[in-house]
């Protein structure tokens, strides 16, 4: 899915908090949003999620204002992960089931993305009971099982082991290379958006 913006302006009262000109996200690719703190990327997320309508400018998804099924087609990962008080698998099976896949159907894809994030253990476990690293795995794998075409993550890797990081890091790459998925992630690690980035773009204070 590709993203173009214009003019896109963002106000908490009389405080301009986010002004991009323009701006294009190319489609199937791995888009890095840097900067400081405060200068919007979170904000600018939450927009292209269709989360946060109190903006002005010109949005368009593949050419197309935001609809219905441009919201079907896409998902968003949160620095802090909400999930269900359910089990793990519950939780990674849902956008499936909302979806109306067969339940035959459902379980060999929520096994295939468990083990690629190595939490096939955890499918028994009550999702809110589970610790940071893991929450933010199961949150990923929600977010990919029933393959978006845009993928908006927002700080996924903050405040989890390192270990954690790199399985989540290296299956968002594959997810990235199998399926085409457009994927922009915000970070303040510019390290790591030189490693998952095929073009960083870094926000400034407005």
């Amino acid at each position: 899915m590709e993203i173009t913006i214009e003019n896109l302006e963002r106000y908490y009262g009389d405080r301009r908090v986010l002004y991009i000109e323009k701006m294009e996200i190319e489609k199937g690719k791995i888009t890095a949003i840097t900067g400081p703190n405060g200068c919007g990327k979170t904000t600018l997320l939450n927009i292209i999620a269709g989360l946060d309508r109190e903006f002005s400018g010109v949005i368009k998804y593949d050419g197309k204002y935001l609809n219905r099924e441009t919201v079907d087609k896409m998902t968003i990962v949160f620095q802090k992960p909400y999930l269900f008080r359910r089990t793990v698998f519950e939780n990674i099976e849902y956008p499936l089931r909302i979806r109306g896949i067969n339940k035959v159907n459902r379980k060999p894809l929520v096994v295939d993305l468990a083990k690629g994030l190595e939490i096939e253990n955890l499918m028994g476990k009550k999702a809110h009971l589970l610790s940071g690293g893991e929450s933010q795995k199961v949150a990923l794998a929600r977010a990919l099982v029933f393959k978006p075409e845009l993928l908006l993550l927002d700080e996924p890797t903050s405040n989890i082991d390192p270990d954690a990081i790199n399985t989540l890091e290296r299956e968002i790459l594959k997810f990235n290379k199998e399926t085409e998925c457009t994927v922009l992630i915000v970070t303040h690690n510019m390290e790591q958006a030189k490693r998952l980035g095929n073009r960083i773009i870094e926000l400034s204070y407005n």
